[in-house]
């Protein structure tokens, strides 16, 4: 079953249009909890509630607004913001391609599948085909779920990723963040960090190599609550002796270094388990 697109647009490449499908590529998988009631264990509900009239209001009386001022807001309805995206609201008109490794990645935000749309088949094949060949990514502004993101669209996997950015204004200066400059490095120091950074240096990423070893241990508690079994703490990391000399440091962490490790498959889930998954899963929204 072919997944659930969140929305469409089209990609206008010169005087070529593509349509496209946006999927979702990647999301979180952290465990999610809901409120309950510690005294009966109900699951709490959300309401709001506004001082002024000392009242729990409805969700159809809610309205948006916009404090421009200390507890002065401007009204805006759904409408209002739904006429200043226009009709070009769902074009991804390409500005420029650049290399991608001119792209700082801290600019990245979040990453969506394109997949072609009815009747542009043969354009996106073009486009992938072409950005693959050429090695450049393309940067493009798109109005989505309210918001308009600057976007890089790059060929990857046989196809079209969409990654939105944020723009120059959101990214905060690293010009006041202290990086050490004052720290004066001898080059013995260096030498041997960097033969620890090759010690430790794979040919290429593998995400297999990592996974969230805390989700885990969650995921056994609450398998264990459920089964009504006799929880087990984590076991407590080896403490650290504190090493002052830099180099003495660099020294024991080379002659410690262990290279990276492939992680082996996950066990089977029993029935419990994956009913706790499952539960875990619902409640992420």
């Amino acid at each position: 079953m072919p997944p659930h697109a969140l929305g469409s647009g089209t990609i206008s490449f010169g005087l070529v249009s593509i349509p496209i499908k946006l999927y979702t590529a990647a999301g979180s998988a952290a465990v999610a909890f809901n409120l309950l009631h510690a005294k009966c264990g109900s699951r709490i509900k959300q309401q709001t509630f506004c001082p002024t009239c000392n009242e729990t209001v409805e969700r159809s009386a809610l309205v948006r607004g916009y404090e421009f001022t200390k507890d002065r807001y401007v009204r805006v309805t759904d409408e209002e913001l739904k006429a200043l995206e226009g009709e070009a609201s769902k074009m991804i008109d390409i500005a420029e391609f650049v290399p991608l490794d001119k792209v700082d990645p801290i600019y990245f935000e979040k990453t969506y599948y394109l997949g072609a749309d009815k009747g542009g088949e043969k354009p996106y094949r073009l486009l992938a085909d072409a950005m693959e060949k050429s090695g450049q990514v393309a940067l493009a502004t798109f109005v989505m779920r309210g918001k308009e993101s600057l976007v890089l669209i790059r060929a990857a996997q046989g196809g079209l990723m969409l990654h939105t950015m944020y723009f120059a204004d959101e990214v905060r200066a690293f010009t006041e963040v202290d990086k050490g400059e004052s720290a004066k490095i001898k080059d013995g120091e260096l030498d041997l960090a960097i033969k620890l950074i090759d010690g430790l240096a794979a040919d290429d990423f593998d995400p297999a190599r990592y996974k969230d070893a805390y989700r885990d241990r969650v995921m056994e508690m609450l398998r264990s609550k459920a089964e009504g079994q006799e929880l087990t703490a984590a076991p407590a990391p080896a403490k650290r002796r504190q090493v002052i000399d830099l180099m003495e440091a660099l020294k024991e962490s080379l002659a410690a270094r262990k290279p990276p490790t492939k992680v082996g498959k996950k066990p089977e889930a029993t029935p419990a388990r994956a009913a706790v998954a499952k539960k875990a899963a619902g409640g992420k929204k």
